[in-house]
């Protein structure tokens, strides 16, 4: 339908041609135009090539690809994994849901979390899920009774905090002492003399994530060579563990990061592992990225309905608000922004682009250099990670459309709601 020629990477799956922004072969324009905005588009092509990087660098090692279904949790996204052979690293009940819908094998499904009720562990364990990361004494304690009054025995990996510093911001962060995260590594041990002796609950291996939006590989070596170091006590002691589970939290380019690629990030664990001996080569290697996976293929399209000038700063007043995208307003993360009609750098100025949400902290970019009018699509980047997926009703705005581009093709693969979806479930009260 649509060729592309020569072009100007805006991204490894969105770039300019003849002054449009695409999205592989389609106009975005032409998305925008049919299904309106806001709207999130992802890119098919850019979320495959990113798990098959992952994939293809451990060669012929015992793994296995966990995604983080939190990082986007579309259907079709979640099928695409499904296709491709994914495990999935879930933190609710919903989300196993939504991994059964979208074809995923519930036999490679990781359960993480540290507030696992017993009837999300019921459903569960009815599934067949691969293993339950276990943070605490008392989650153990209650999975060893819900597997029992189920006739049944529950895989477990214990999620251990290794008190290491992943350098990214506080709220993200997850592998410190005072994070609510995990097992210390001090009481570990312990723990896991406990589990051996539970009637019904079957140890599978150790487990631990450090936080989100890692952009350096130190933080992953000091983390692998304590989990590292416990195996071998365990191992020690008569308690062989067959998988470890190092976690998700790959980070990506926002502004001007510089993570490692996907090949990159594992050849880096497997050299390692290989440097600690023969003892740990035969045990199954876990990764749950998720952002790493989707993040970059992802892109919010807004319209410009309003510029205004106060006090000597230029605002765009967009129709996508903190409802859409609240990583900004939460984080005050970075996302470039750009045109999507390319203009000339001469016209351009410095804008705070806001969004119509009844809050100050609604803004999706400051002092961004853009030429804009009023009707002007901007498209916000690297949004397919905690994009859609945190939206809310907040101002009781329907939540956007999302779009899935397949090559010179589009699907709609989540409609806008409508204001009947957002009242339906609410009543009056009788007379």
């Amino acid at each position: 339908m649509f060729e592309i020629r020569e072009i100007e990477e805006v991204s490894q799956a969105f770039s300019y041609y003849e002054g449009q922004l695409y999205a592989e072969n389609v106009p975005i324009a032409a998305i925008a135009e049919q299904v309106g905005t806001p709207c999130y588009v992802y890119s098919r092509a850019m979320i495959e090539s990113r798990w098959r990087a992952f994939h293809e660098a451990f060669g012929g090692r015992d793994h296995l690809i966990c995604y983080a279904v939190k990082a986007n949790s579309n259907l079709a996204v979640l099928n695409l994994m499904a296709r491709m052979g994914s495990g999935f690293d879930i933190v609710s009940a919903g989300e196993l849901e939504r991994v059964l819908r979208a074809g995923g094998d519930p036999a490679k499904v990781v359960f993480s979390g540290v507030g696992k009720t017993a009837e999300e562990m019921r459903r569960a364990l009815e599934a067949g899920i691969y293993a339950f990361d276990v943070e605490s004494q008392t989650e153990l304690e209650r999975l060893n009774e819900v597997a029992g009054a189920l006739g049944k025995v529950a895989p477990v990996s214990l999620r251990v905090n290794p008190d290491v510093d992943p350098n990214t911001h506080p709220y993200i962060s997850t592998g410190l002492k005072e994070n609510k995260f995990g097992i210390p590594m001090e009481l570990a041990l312990g723990l896991y003399e406990t589990a051996h002796t539970l009637p019904h609950v079957r140890l599978r291996g150790v487990a631990c994530h450090i936080g989100s939006q890692i952009t350096e590989t130190e933080p992953y070596l000091q983390a692998l060579d304590r989990v590292l170091e416990l195996v071998g006590e365990l191992a020690d002691g008569g308690i062989e563990l067959t998988d470890i589970d190092i976690g998700g939290g790959m980070g990506i380019r926002y502004y001007d990061e510089m993570p490692p690629e996907p090949g990159e990030f594992v050849m880096m664990l497997m050299e390692r592992l290989q440097a600690m001996g023969s003892r740990y080569q035969r045990m199954r290697f876990i990764i749950e990225p998720g952002r790493a996976i989707v993040g970059e293929a992802g892109v919010m399209v807004t319209r410009t309905q309003y510029l205004k000038q106060m006090d000597g700063r230029n605002y765009a007043v967009v129709d996508a608000g903190m409802n859409d995208l609240l990583r900004p307003a939460l984080y005050d993360a970075w996302h470039d922004i750009v045109t999507v009609q390319q203009e000339p750098r001469s016209k351009r100025r410095y804008y705070d682009v806001v969004g119509p949400v009844c809050e100050s902290g609604d803004f999706l970019g400051r002092s961004r250099e853009l030429a804009l009018a009023p009707g002007e699509l901007l498209a916000v980047l690297s949004t397919g990670a905690y994009g859609a997926v945190m939206a809310s009703n907040y101002n009781t705005r329907p939540r956007a459309a999302e779009v899935m581009v397949d090559g010179d093709r589009y699907h709609v693969v989540r409609r806008r709601e409508t204001m009947e979806d957002l009242l339906s479930l609410e009543s009056l009260l009788p007379e």
